[in-house]
């Protein structure tokens, strides 16, 4: 599965923004998938995950309520919607694909349990 996320940009505080990746192969409707970020000078942190179904879903907690998740299979598509965002949130966006296996058994969360990842888009939010 190859990936490549989109729609990143700069929006002022407050604003919204809609990333977008997009997988190639036909494993896609398959694999769980996730949303990761890094500031600069910050370790990755989790963001969302959805499973293959769409389903079950995984928010970080300062995400909670201004972030969605959300994929259409049909299109080989995973999308997180951004709201209300704030300077904070600024940072490298990456989506991800992890085997359905391991969101079962807890790894939804957790970078390393991620097989595929896409290169990234940059999301800046001014104040």
């Amino acid at each position: 599965v190859q990936l490549q996320a989109s729609g990143g940009g700069l929006v002022q505080a407050g604003g919204s923004l809609r990333l977008s990746c997009a997988a190639s192969g036909r494993a896609f409707s398959t694999y769980a998938m996730g949303w990761f970020r890094q500031a600069l000078g910050k370790e990755r942190e989790f963001v969302a995950a959805m499973f293959y179904s769409g389903g079950i879903t995984y928010y970080a907690d300062s995400m909670k309520g201004r972030f969605t998740i959300s994929r259409d299979n049909a299109k080989n598509s995973v999308y997180l919607q951004m709201n209300s965002l704030k300077p904070e949130d600024t940072a490298v966006y990456y989506c991800a694909a992890q085997r359905p296996n391991e969101y079962y058994s807890g790894g939804a969360t957790l970078g390393p349990r991620y097989e595929y990842w896409g290169q990234g888009t940059q999301v800046t939010v001014s104040s």
